[in-house]
Formats: C-alpha cells, structure tokens, sequence
C-alpha cells in the first residue's frame, strides 16, 4: 500500500451470521477475521451474543485483548435467546435505533456470510453511504465464493442502470481478512455531488430539491 493514504479505523462493525452455516471455512474464517482484527488492535462492534459465526469473531478478538460491543435488541435478551455478549453490551428497543447505533460507532463495516438479516444490515449501511449519510467503507469478506452470486446481481443492476458506477465502487469485496482490511483502510468515499446536498440533520425541515431522478 506504499504511496496510498491510509485512513484510520479503530473500530469495525461486522455483520453476520446467528447460524455457523453448512461449510465450516465460514467458521474458520469468522475466527480468523477476528483474530486478525486483534493483532491489528482493532476494536468489535457487532450484533450482540454467542450464536454461530457473531459467537466466533466476538471470541477471537476478546482473546486478543481488544475491546468487544455487542449491541442488541431487548427482545434478544429475553430468555437468554441468543447467549452471553462477549464483552459490553448495549441494550436498544428496535432494530433500527440498533443500526443508528452501529453505524455511529464504527469505523468501517464487513460483512461476513449470513442470512437475511446480515444481508439487510449490509444493504442499510451502502444505501445510506450512497445517500452520504455516512461516508464509511463497507466490504464484503467472501469466503468459497459466498457472495459470488450477490456481487454478480449487483454488476448486473448497474449494467441495468439501477446502480450508478460510482454507487458500486461503494461495495469493496476481498477473499482473506488482510485484504479486506487494506482495502477498507484505502478506501476513498466520492460522493454524489447532487446527494452530498441533501440535509440529514434531525431539525432540517425540508431537504433540497435533486436535479436528478434518483437511482436507489
């Protein structure tokens, strides 16, 4: 990465699996993600408890001695629904105040595989990048191919012209931890220039009118 500005990130949230799914690489992959993250002294934010692949990251960067968030909803909590919180816990009554609250407190997003859920989390946090909500890099980490047939639909949405070129470039993929990380590290948000406009503040009353029809 010589000659590439490097941003800083101290903290990445990771989206994934409550399930350790059919091929057990994702499991060895979710704890070398972590284990990754631990030697590169790089704190977790993450949905919360011990189940499936959340279970496995949350582990490995405990045991190297960086801070863990788990952050989740109340209704989780009930009846020990998903296991312990490896780490702190931050308890929020919905889904979406839960996803406010990560996005507000990483730095960086990766997503590994996962259901419905951590494909919802994934698409939240690009459409709001897209929207320059946030300007935050978000990177898939495929493992075996996982998101082969996501990153094709998405290529193919753009060759459709329902994703613009530079909304794509939004969406980084890579196939180890370490890639991943170098480029989420090198990333370089280029906004919209007509979506850059708009005015998120909770007080704005009314947000500028686009030039453009939007492509979301």
């Amino acid at each position: 990465m010589e000659g590439v500005s490097v941003r800083k990130i101290k903290k990445i949230c990771v989206f994934c699996g409550a399930n350790s799914g059919k091929d057990v690489a994702f499991v060895n992959a979710a704890f070398h993600l972590g284990e990754v993250l631990g030697k590169r002294k790089i704190d977790l934010v993450y949905g919360g408890g011990k189940l499936g692949l959340m279970g496995c990251v949350s582990t490995a960067v405990a045991q190297h001695e960086r801070q863990v968030l788990g952050i989740i909803p109340s209704a989780f909590t009930v009846n020990n629904l998903v296991g312990e919180t490896c780490g702190k816990e931050i308890k929020v009554a919905t889904m979406q105040e839960r996803l406010v609250m990560m996005m507000e407190l990483s730095d960086a997003f990766i997503a590994l595989p996962g259901g419905f859920g951590t494909l919802e989390e994934l698409f939240q946090m690009i459409s709001w990048a897209q929207l320059s909500i946030h300007n935050k890099p978000i990177g898939v980490l495929n493992i075996n191919g996982f998101f082969n047939g996501l990153l094709s639909f998405v290529d193919h949405a753009v060759k459709q012209e329902f994703i613009t070129p530079r909304a794509r470039k939004i969406l980084i993929s890579a196939t180890t931890a370490n890639e991943l990380v170098d480029k989420l590290q090198a990333f370089r948000f280029e906004s919209d220039p007509a979506l850059s406009k708009l005015k998120w503040s909770p007080s704005s009353s009314q947000k500028e009118k686009l030039d453009l029809t939007l492509r979301l």
